[in-house]
């Protein structure tokens, strides 16, 4: 192979774009060069329109019958046209240059806009354009790619958190039995924290400048000193739905990256923690896998049926939060007034946001392909009525009686207990009666507090404040 051989999923040198393309596709007209290219060229074409329509500028022209001329080099933007600006590169050997070269040779084909091509780039340094460029990337990458496949694993955990809301559950503390919850309330847990993690981020706006070559407007001062120069620039920026950065050097600092980097590794975290117990609740045949015709679990041992899915949506996640991290650390970093570090750093985004999707999807499909065994779950419970040493000396503090604790620890601790032991326990009490009757009904499986109140309740819930 060479240098020139088409690019399939074989001969990808990353799984994202190999084995696991069909996950990634998507971010490819967004993250890939082909997608930076073309919002630079967006950028260019817009900064044009923009200030051809601003007031002060009477040496600019407005069209505004002709903008859909403009607008089209961007939105009809193809990847023979990216190989185009490539093409430029390979002679200036700087990329936004040969895409400021690529707005102008379109607009020299239009006579409206031919006379006024060199309005194209004006007052701009490279990193005006990047800077925006990678805001772009980033909001459509949450916005139509992310943010969408987070959602669907939030609503289905909340799903799965109603439907199983009032299924008794032996808790495990330190590995150890422990009060009894509800499998949909375990759900919810982890539904929750992903849906704080996710409002957080859907609400985050990306941050960008457009101040030219130090952030000081110097060269859009030198040619126009009487507009408002920081008032157009943040109005570009807002044009774009972006927020406006007023204080920067030659770059925008990225700390808005970092914030999106951080918030996306916290919403993983969550997720592994869920892989790795969906893992252990496998493990102990709490769910059942279902068997797929023609799949082979292991290649010598026919029975196996392995939780593939968790374990590669962990797997992936480890990548994503290793590009995230460095992404984060590296990013709000920069020598002086500008240091070219970031570039090469910020071009590994869309690996970050494919490892993410990666892990989400398998998730997904993970939980598409467990069913809960009930009988299993309850057999648990069945066996672990020590458990109830919990309320019982909880009643008994209430009661006034003597070392409740205490003499719940000497009759429990590391003592096998069924339901006859367990009444043998009560008897042994001196209980008042009403309490002793209300204790020798329960069980485990009735001892679970208002679990299923809490599953059942909408994500969107907020606690009374007194």
């Amino acid at each position: 192979m060479t240098a020139d051989t088409p690019l399939n999923s074989l001969n990808a040198v990353s799984a994202i774009d190999g084995r696991y393309r069909s996950k990634t596709h998507g971010l490819s007209e967004v993250c890939s060069e082909y997608g930076l290219i073309r919002y630079r060229v967006k950028i260019e074409c817009e900064w044009l329109l923009f200030l051809s329509a601003a007031s002060g500028i009477g040496e600019l022209s407005a069209q505004p019958e002709h903008e859909s001329e403009v607008r089209a080099i961007y939105e009809n933007f193809s990847i023979r046209d990216a190989e185009a600006v490539k093409h430029t590169e390979a002679t200036t050997n700087h990329d936004v240059k040969a895409v400021e070269y690529f707005v102008k040779d379109k607009l020299t084909q239009l006579p409206t806009w031919a006379p006024q091509v060199e309005w194209v780039h004006f007052g701009c340094t490279s990193e005006d354009i990047n800077n925006v460029a990678y805001a772009l990337m980033v909001k459509d990458a949450l916005q139509h790619h992310l943010l969408p496949q987070m959602a669907s694993l939030i609503e289905e955990l909340d799903t799965l958190a109603n439907t199983y809301a009032n299924l008794p559950m032996l808790s495990r503390t330190h590995g150890q039995t422990a009060s009894p919850t509800t499998l949909g309330k375990e759900f919810k847990n982890v539904a929750a924290r992903l849906y704080r993690q996710h409002q957080t981020l859907a609400a985050f706006s990306p941050l960008a400048k457009f101040n030219g070559a130090v952030g000081n407007y110097n060269a859009h001062v030198s040619a126009y000193p009487e507009l408002d120069w920081m008032d157009l620039g943040a109005g570009f920026i807002n044009h774009l739905g972006l927020e406006p950065n007023l204080w920067t050097t030659q770059i925008e600092p990225h700390d808005w990256i970092s914030e999106v980097a951080h918030m996306l590794t916290r919403f993983n975290t969550i997720l592994l923690d869920f892989n790795r117990d969906m893992w252990s609740y496998i493990s102990i045949e709490y769910f059942r896998q279902r068997k797929v015709e023609g799949e082979t679990g292991s290649s010598t041992m026919p029975h196996k049926v392995n939780p593939i899915d968790f374990e590669n949506s962990e797997g992936n996640i480890g990548l994503a939060n290793a590009l995230l991290h460095h992404l984060a650390d590296k990013l709000a970093v920069s020598r002086w007034q500008r240091d070219l570090s970031d570039s090469t750093v910020l071009r590994n985004l869309g690996s970050a946001f494919g490892h993410c999707l990666i892990a989400y999807s398998s998730s997904l499909k993970g939980l598409s392909r467990v069913d809960v065994n009930a009988d299993r779950i309850s057999a648990d419970l069945d066996s672990s009525w020590e458990v109830l040493a919990e309320p019982v000396q909880t009643v008994m503090r209430k009661h006034g009686l003597d070392q409740p604790y205490e003499r719940l620890k000497s009759a429990t601790r590391g003592n096998t207990i069924d339901q006859a032991t367990y009444l043998d326990i009560l008897n042994a009490l001196e209980l008042p009666e009403a309490a002793m009757q209300e204790l020798s009904q329960l069980t485990p499986q009735r001892y679970i507090g208002i679990a299923e109140q809490l599953a059942r309740l909408p994500l969107d819930t907020k606690p009374n404040k007194q």
